[in-house]
């Protein structure tokens, strides 16, 4: 990298350590909800997938609202977890699975890849496993890049880090 060039990387990544607290103060709230007294809601971990069971598909998604709140106060992408359908658990409860997302994955990386190319903003970027540095010689059109990226239909939360 020659010296006058300036760079940011792009990532999606997911901070299990908040994951793991947002569950923790989710469950608490459940707990002492008076509308979920005496009813099934619980949220766990397990191999690196939320697994949300409730009696029913309604509690399922009020489970995941109290989750989503207490997820977005502590900075966790929620656009980054991507939820199947809700299917049958025992005792006729509800049980849904949420995949938690990290990194960028191949097809997003060519879009935005082709996107920072279309653009004719004077900069690089390259695909690095799971990230895409971005460089060039002017701050100024890196943060034109952070801007057109934020503006990306993506499935996954962009972020931008390494800024140098």
């Amino acid at each position: 990298m020659a010296a006058k060039e300036a760079s940011f990387d792009v990532t999606s990544e997911m901070n299990m350590e908040e994951v793991k607290n947002s569950i923790q103060i989710a469950l608490k709230e459940i707990k002492n909800r008076f509308d979920f007294k005496g009813s099934i809601a619980d949220i766990k971990l397990e191999n690196g997938k939320l697994v949300l069971v409730a009696e029913d598909d309604y509690k399922v998604e009020q489970v995941k609202d109290v989750l989503f709140s207490k997820l977005v106060k502590r900075g966790v992408p929620i656009k980054n977890i991507h939820f199947s359908d809700g299917e049958k658990a025992l005792g006729g409860n509800v049980r849904q699975y949420g995949d938690l997302i990290s990194g960028i994955d191949r097809d997003n990386a060519k879009k935005i890849n082709v996107a920072i190319k279309n653009s004719g903003i004077k900069v690089k970027s390259q695909i690095q496993e799971d990230k895409i540095r971005v460089t060039g010689k002017s701050r100024d059109d890196l943060q034109k890049v952070i801007t057109l990226l934020r503006n990306l239909d993506l499935p996954v939360e962009l972020q931008f880090t390494n800024y140098r």
